[in-house]
């Protein structure tokens, strides 16, 4: 099934082929869990329309597809790093190192992270300090920081479910740990007072408060999942009383399992998170071997697809799975073609 109509203009990018000779003719794109639902959709799509094969997406997380990108320059090496984070200093200097000195970062659109309960358990409207309460490893309770004891979540907070806390929480690999850090747990931390008096109990420093705000529990209440969302689903699936981390996407497509909660108020949606209302969200990535571009066959194709406004834009295919369209979309698709490499980080 083709996801777009064939225009002159595609067909004459089609027509053109990499006239370089090479024992690999097929893309190939490794990374993100969270991107590879999207990637793959682009794939088979460029597949069907091109006169290139289908590129080769596998998964494994944001900071293990990074780090593959990064081992080096060449038909032996991939081509694109799916992530859902961006790309990091250390990630950098590993590419330099090995040679990948020029890299294109291509942000294509956004994505929510949702929290989920069984489809058939209570409502949950949760704020970031009630996840920090439930799961911090230090509370603040009557102005004095404590070793955090809640075994329920009404336990947290009056109005949540009486139900026993048991976070399934994103792996340290995963791009959806960091957005889950920042902008729940640290969030959560803030809110609730617990930063500043893990500053004040630090003589000020912040960085030392922000270090405590992020460890978690370790009694059972909090368990990182190291898969993809499948395995989070499927431990879920297995106990009732968990409350799952997503992607807004994978739970658009799982409603039939999953009940949403709120968050500040908000329920998650790709109309909330467009309007910036909806508090927990982040940009998704691919980044590609500017070296590889006119040597691997169909390499600048693909980018060049996966980036049109019938793909990625706000009536394409990858908005129907879940994607929020990037409002800069048109910029990111002049620097794609221009083949622009990434400046230094900000």
């Amino acid at each position: 099934m083709s996801y777009i109509k064939m225009t002159v203009s595609t067909l004459a990018i089609a027509a053109v082929s990499a006239g370089t000779a090479m024992a690999r003719d097929q893309v190939q794109v490794t990374g993100s869990s969270t991107v590879l639902p999207y990637s793959t959709i682009v794939a088979e799509a460029f597949g069907e329309n091109f006169d290139f094969p289908s590129p080769v997406v596998e998964g494994g997380g944001s900071g293990a597809g990074r780090k593959k990108f990064c081992e080096g320059v060449g038909e032996n090496t991939v081509d694109v790093a799916n992530s859902s984070s961006r790309i990091s200093q250390s990630d950098i200097d590993l590419c330099t190192a090995n040679g990948v000195t020029e890299i294109i970062e291509v942000r294509f659109g956004y994505d929510g992270i949702v929290f989920a309960s069984a489809v058939d358990g209570p409502d949950f409207a949760l704020t970031q300090a009630d996840v920090y309460n439930g799961i911090g490893a230090q509370v603040l309770k009557d102005g004095a920081l404590v070793a955090n004891t809640a075994a329920t979540w009404a336990d947290v907070n009056a109005s949540l479910p009486a139900q026993t806390i048991l976070a399934l929480v994103p792996g340290t690999k995963h791009g959806t740990r960091e957005v889950f850090d920042e902008k729940v747990i640290l969030q959560g931390c803030e809110d609730s007072g617990a930063f500043a008096a893990f500053a004040a109990a630090n003589a000020g420093d912040e960085d030392k408060a922000e270090e405590l705000c992020m460890e978690l529990r370790t009694d059972g209440t909090s368990i990182d999942i190291d898969g993809d969302y499948t395995e989070t689903l499927a431990r879920l699936e297995a106990d009732k009383n968990a409350l799952g981390i997503f992607g807004l996407s994978f739970y658009q497509n799982n409603t039939d399992k999953l009940r949403v909660a709120t968050m500040a108020g908000v329920v998650p949606s790709t109309e909330s998170i467009a309007s910036g209302e909806y508090p927990v969200s982040r940009p998704l990535y691919f980044y590609v071997k500017k070296a590889h571009i006119g040597v691997i066959p169909g390499l600048k194709e693909y980018v060049t697809f996966f980036m049109s406004d019938d793909i990625a834009g706000p009536n394409g295919p990858l908005a129907a799975y879940g994607l929020v369209s990037d409002p800069e979309l048109a910029a990111t698709q002049a620097m794609v073609e221009a083949e622009t490499p990434m400046g230094p980080l900000n």
